[in-house]
């Protein structure tokens, strides 16, 4: 069973216990937070995802905030983090076909729920679609290393 982490703020806690209970059975969960709606800093729990696919404990990760932005702002800081923010299922599959994208972001305030279950369907039915992606993810990761030095 594909193991998926997944963690919002208060702004996204909502639509991440929906994706939860919509994944239940199908995947293995890893819930890293927050708990409640009290307020907290979105990239304490968008870099937990991301260590958590940087390290291997998980396969790919789901972010939630209210917009999906900020959250995935902090997971990209992560070296080998590729998270999108989307907001509709086009652009889900895309990001995985043809970008490697292994986190996926999405804002409570920006897309319903409907929408988002299906965004995350998309997503995690897709696969990467490697040949000329791959040269550009490679030039991605190149730029990256670059950087981080």
């Amino acid at each position: 069973m594909k193991k998926i982490g997944i963690a919002s703020d208060h702004g996204g806690y909502n639509l991440k216990e929906e994706i939860k209970n919509h994944l239940k059975g199908e995947y293995e969960i890893v819930d890293f937070g927050t708990d409640s709606l009290d307020s907290v800093d979105y990239p304490d729990y968008g870099v937990k995802v991301a260590e958590a696919v940087k390290n291997g404990e998980v396969e790919e990760g789901i972010l939630c905030c209210g917009t999906g932005i900020g959250i995935s702002l902090a997971a990209n800081k992560v070296p080998g983090i590729r998270c999108a923010v989307v907001s509709d299922t086009f652009s889900a599959r895309m990001s995985k076909a043809h970008n490697d994208a292994n986190i996926i972001s999405l804002g409570e305030r920006v897309v319903g729920r409907g929408l988002a279950l299906e965004i995350i369907d998309t997503w995690l039915g897709t696969e990467f679609e490697g040949d000329r992606h791959q040269r550009r993810v490679g030039k991605i990761t190149e730029i990256e290393k670059k950087y981080s030095k």
